[in-house]
């Protein structure tokens, strides 16, 4: 690889690993598996280390953890909240314990392990003042948290008091996790009531610790296991293990099945008899841990910037299954797409009974010559249903059946568009009642039209009693209506009424974001609007107009000449017009002063969201962009910047704070 390819390589992974952390730590949204994440965070290791010309202390590889969010308090962590170094294999473990052994041997001790297995779940810390529970906060980055206190307090699991009053103060660190069972049965809930499903039991646990409402947590039946004693006055301990024995007493949850070792045998023989366990458990777990137990030998290793010398911790492989794919159904999402998924035999994978798996789309289905009847492996790494990985074609038989996607939605009835350059196939129809809830839940959602005290249970009632059949029949409802539904009083009705009221000038972005129009955004439906003013004029674009356009290309174009073209759509907004829906764009300009130019925000900010300041740029005239180019006037810089710094520096594109925006407005 050369110099540039690498330049260009590091700053593509850091951009990508600071976007999937921010799913995975910040939203609890992962959209890779743990195995796939780290596949690129170890690739971006090697590479500055290859090339530490490009070394940046601002890289995701020197910050492992998520911000703290602004709607908890937060908390700076007295004793840093490290990560450890993860190793894939027996021979990445031996090398760590062959090292330590050799620097421990140096010093004429001999290294002792504790081997523990790794909950996967969130980082928390507990502070305890005079043996009672006083603050608990989420590990964020390390360095600063949220502060959760009144959630952790519903984990029945943790005590309030340990009855060491001689103990001024102890911290001690544990694992927040859902139990399977619960992650199951809370998955079956949120599925009958058409609710987003959490991705596993590490996304719903750390859902379940971020409400803002401590009831909804105690509901969602969270336990925990503590590891680590982070400080202490009034104790002091001298082995790990010791600490973990004492917590025991004291009347912690600690973590389970493990054990203490100078024998590397015996220690890969524990992680073996754990990972046979591992489907069976009722907890998840992604590895085992190995860390010196002596805290006297754990102080003269040492740390680096972010991981402690004296630990690993060794990563299972994602649990691979063969099974047989009995059928395919199509699925029809929000935005029309149908999703074939298999139809399993049912097989035991990482600790669940699995019969679904998603085939993605027809392209995907084709690629791996996908039948009906084949034996295929699946695989679960972190995604909702499992995927299949492959087919094993040395046990077909003849019978198998190639699949072919229908013509016609299994929903609605109506024709399926596909274009050709896009993979996804889709119903046009929309009034499709597949689509309806997701739609609705959509159409009223913060930024769209805003329509609050419209939670799925309420759309999926007002659905399911017939009142709801198109978002424009919200419009129509009265209060007596909403009064009438299941928790729901005659205040609430009234605020539901308010808010339909409100929403009727929302602005044409707004709406144009609200009508689900595949692969149109916030941004873009902003964008529309600003450049076709009335949505009737949106309606008669034609491709060219559309593509005129910043950031619409062709596929986006034709996405949007087929939503508009269908009869259902023209309903929709006929009605929407009648109901007294603003269909016009209106600005709100506060002045001209960046009229021409063109801005690209990268990294955080100090006192102000990219939102906002994206905002604040066009309300002066000037625009916003997602890439940098030669076309680009400033690129807006805070604290993290990733390769679009990087890259307007290459172009020599002026960097600016937001101090310096602030002064270009004034």
């Amino acid at each position: 690889m050369t110099e540039t390819e690498a330049k260009e390589r590091i700053g593509s992974l850091r951009e990508k690993i600071r976007y999937y952390s921010k799913k995975y730590y910040e939203e609890d949204a992962p959209e890779l598996s743990d195995a796939e994440y780290d596949r690129l965070f170890y690739e971006l290791i090697a590479l500055e280390k290859e090339f530490p010309q490009f070394d940046d202390p601002a890289s995701p590889s020197k910050h492992v953890g998520g911000k703290a969010l602004d709607k908890f308090e937060k908390v700076t962590h007295a004793v840093q909240m490290g990560s450890l170094t993860d190793v894939f294999s027996f021979e990445e473990l031996e090398a760590f314990l062959a090292r330590t052994a050799e620097e421990m041997a140096s010093v004429g001790r001999t290294a002792e392990y504790s081997v523990e297995c790794k909950i996967d779940g969130l980082s928390v810390s507990l502070e305890y003042e005079n043996g009672k529970f006083v603050r608990g906060s989420t590990r964020g980055d390390g360095f600063v948290g949220e502060n959760v206190t009144q959630n952790l307090r519903t984990i029945t699991s943790i005590p309030m008091d340990i009855g060491h009053p001689e103990i001024p103060r102890l911290e001690v660190r544990g694992e927040v996790y859902m139990p399977r069972d619960r992650f199951e049965a809370l998955n079956r809930e949120r599925e009958e009531n058409e609710e987003s499903l959490f991705a596993n039991p590490r996304n719903a646990a750390a859902g379940s610790l971020r409400q803002l409402d401590p009831m909804i947590t105690a509901a969602r039946r969270l336990d925990i296991f503590i590891f680590n004693v982070q400080a202490s006055e009034g104790i002091q301990f001298t082995e790990h293990v010791q600490s973990l024995d004492w917590l025991e007493e004291a009347g912690f949850s600690v973590i389970p099945y493990r054990m203490v070792t100078s024998d590397k045998d015996a220690i890969l023989d524990k992680i073996r008899e754990i990972g046979s366990m591992r489907e069976n458990l009722p907890f998840d777990i992604d590895g085992v841990v190995i860390k010196l137990n002596s805290l006297a030998d754990r102080s003269f290793l040492g740390e680096t910037a972010s991981t402690p010398k004296w630990a690993v911790a060794y990563k299972f492989p994602p649990e691979v299954k063969e099974t047989k794919l009995l059928d395919i159904v199509v699925q029809v999402g929000r935005t029309g797409v149908l999703t074939p998924n298999a139809v399993l035999s049912p097989v035991r994978l990482a600790g669940t009974s699995v019969s679904r798996a998603t085939l993605h789309n027809i392209d995907f289905i084709r690629e791996r010559d996908i039948r009906i009847g084949d034996m295929v492996y699946v695989q679960k790494a972190g995604d909702i249903i499992p995927g299949v990985l492959r087919v094993n074609k040395d046990k077909r038989t003849g019978g198998e059946v190639e699949y072919e996607m229908p013509r016609c939605c299994p929903s609605c009835g109506e024709p399926v568009f596909r274009d050709a350059a896009e993979a996804a196939t889709r119903c046009t129809n929309a009034a499709c009642p597949a689509q309806l809830l997701r739609a609705l839940a959509h159409f009223v959602s913060r930024d769209a039209m805003n329509i609050d005290g419209l939670g799925t249970a309420v759309l999926k009632q007002l659905r399911d009693e017939g009142l709801v059949k198109s978002p424009a029949d919200l419009y129509d409802l009265r209060a007596e209506q909403i009064e009438a539904l299941d928790r729901m009083g005659k205040k609430s009705a009234e605020n539901f009424i308010n808010a339909v009221e409100n929403s009727k000038t929302a602005g044409l972005d707004r709406l144009i974001y609200a009508l689900g129009i595949p692969g149109i955004g916030q941004k873009a439906g902003q964008t529309l609007a600003k450049a076709f003013g009335d949505i009737e004029a949106l309606f008669r674009a034609d491709q060219a107009a559309l593509v005129a356009v910043d950031d619409i290309g062709e596929i986006t174009a034709d996405s949007i000449i087929s939503f508009f073209s269908h009869p259902q759509t023209r309903l929709l907004i006929d009605r929407l017009r009648a109901a007294g829906v603003l269909m016009q764009y209106e600005t709100h300009s506060a002045g001209t002063e960046l009229a021409g130019l063109t801005f690209v925000l990268t990294g955080t900010l100090p006192t102000m969201k990219r939102e906002e300041a994206s905002a604040l740029i066009e309300a002066h005239g000037g625009k916003t962009s997602s890439s940098v180019s030669k076309k680009t006037s400033y690129v807006l810089a805070g604290t993290e910047a990733g390769s679009k710094l990087t890259k307007a520096q290459s172009l020599g594109i002026p960097v600016i704070g937001e101090e310096e925006l602030l002064n270009m407005i004034k």
